[in-house]
C-alpha cells in the first residue's frame, strides 16, 4: 500500500511517499481502507517537532479519515468489514496515521458514517468536531452531552467562527438549540460563520467588540469557545454572565495570559482547557456518538454552503497539503487517498 512517512522533524519536505505492507489488526483493533484523510494544524505541528521529540522512528501523519472497514481484530463484534466509518486520533498513540491507504486503529477510534454523509464530511470530523463537542459540553449548567434542544436558551460566543473548530462549534451549538454569536476578522469570514449557522457576527477589528456582544446578549453569554486567549481573555471576561464557561482549545496569538484575581473572582467563571489527546475515553465516546447523531440529522456538514470550503490533494501531494494548512488555508484540506 502507499503511505506518506517522515523520520525526522522539519518542514513539509521531510514527507516521503513510500510503499509499506498494511498492518494487521490486533485484538480490539479495526483496519480501515481510507478514501479520504483530513489534514489539521496538529498534523504539521507534530511533524515540525512542535509537540516534542518524535515518538516513533517512522511516522505516518494524520489523525482523521473516512473509509470502509476491511478487517477487524479479535474481540471486535460490533463493526464488520464493509462498514462505512469515520476515524479519529489515528496517530495519537501509534505511528500509523491516516496519510496512507489502510490504517489500523482501536475500535473506540472509529464511528459509523451515516448513509447521508460523504467521505469528505467523514474525514472532516475528527479533530475539529470532537474538539468543538468537548468545548461545548464542559459547562456547569449546560450538560455533558449534545442533542436537539440540549442547549436551548443558551447563548454561545465562538471566537474565530471561520476556523474549522469554530465552524463545527457553531453547527453543533445550533443543532443543540443555542443562539450563537461569532467574532470574525473580516466580512469574508463573517459570511463563512453565518453559513455555519451563527445568527450574529462581530468584526473584532471594527469598533468596541465587547459592547457589540453585550448589545446582542445583555445578560451575558453562557459559554465561550476560545481560540486565542492571550488576545481575547479581557473580552471574554467582559461579556460572560456569572458561572459561564470559557473553553480554550488553542493558543493563537500568544502563549501566556494574565488574570486579575479580583475581576475574575467576581465572574464565578469556569476556565476549561481543551486538549483532545487527554480528554479521556468517556468524553471521546460521547463526542463520537453526538457528532454522528448530528451528521445523521443533517445538522453538521462541510462545503461552501456550510462555511467550510474544501481543498482536495491527492495522496502524493501530501507535502503541498501540509504546506497549505501551515500557511492558514481557510476551510478543510483533504487527501484523496483512494477511490470511493
Amino acid at each position: 500500500m502507499r503511505a506518506v512517512v517522515y523520520t525526522q522533524p522539519g518542514d513539509p519536505s521531510v514527507l516521503d511517499l513510500v510503499e509499506r505492507e498494511p498492518a494487521e489488526p490486533g485484538p480490539g483493533d479495526v483496519r480501515v481502507r481510507l478514501v479520504r484523510a483530513g489534514v489539521n494544524p496538529t498534523d504539521w505541528k507534530f511533524r515540525a517537532g512542535g509537540m516534542g521529540a518524535l515518538a516513533f522512528p517512522e511516522i505516518v501523519p494524520g489523525q482523521d479519515g473516512a473509509g470502509v472497514v476491511d478487517a477487524v481484530g479479535a474481540g471486535v463484534d460490533d463493526v464488520s468489514p464493509g462498514d462505512r466509518v469515520w476515524v479519529m486520533l489515528a496517530q495519537h498513540t501509534r505511528p500509523g496515521g491516516t496519510a496512507q491507504e489502510q490504517v489500523v486503529v482501536p475500535r473506540q477510534n472509529v464511528a459509523a458514517l451515516p448513509d447521508n454523509a460523504s467521505y469528505d464530511l467523514g474525514a472532516s470530523l475528527g479533530v475539529p468536531a470532537v474538539t468543538a463537542h468537548r468545548a461545548l459540553t464542559t459547562s456547569e449548567d449546560l450538560g455533558a452531552r449534545l442533542s436537539p434542544g440540549s442547549m436551548a436558551g443558551a447563548t454561545v460566543l465562538v471566537a474565530g467562527g471561520a476556523g474549522a473548530v469554530g465552524n463545527a462549534a457553531i453547527q453543533l451549538a445550533r443543532w443543540a438549540g443555542a443562539s450563537v454569536i461569532s467574532t470574525v476578522s473580516s466580512d469574508e469570514k463573517a459570511v463563512l460563520a453565518r453559513a455555519a449557522g451563527a445568527q450574529h457576527t462581530v468584526n473584532y477589528r471594527d469598533g468596541d467588540t465587547a459592547a457589540a456582544v453585550r448589545e446582542l446578549a445583555p445578560q451575558g453569554v453562557d459559554l465561550v469557545v476560545e481560540v486565542a486567549p492571550a488576545q481575547n481573555l479581557a473580552l471574554d471576561l467582559a461579556v460572560i454572565r456569572p458561572r459561564a464557561t470559557i473553553a480554550i482549545y488553542a493558543n493563537n496569538g500568544g502563549d501566556e495570559v494574565t488574570l486579575g484575581v479580583r475581576e475574575t473572582f467576581s465572574t464565578n467563571a469556569r476556565f476549561q482547557w481543551v486538549l483532545l489527546y487527554t480528554v479521556g475515553a468517556d468524553a471521546l465516546r460521547a463526542a463520537a456518538e453526538d457528532v454522528t447523531a448530528a451528521v445523521a440529522d443533517g445538522a453538521l456538514a462541510v462545503g461552501d454552503e456550510r462555511g467550510v470550503p474544501l481543498h482536495h490533494y491527492p495522496l502524493e501531494q501530501t507535502t503541498e497539503a501540509h504546506a497549505a494548512v501551515e500557511s492558514g488555508a481557510v476551510g478543510k484540506v483533504l487527501l484523496d487517498v483512494s477511490e470511493d
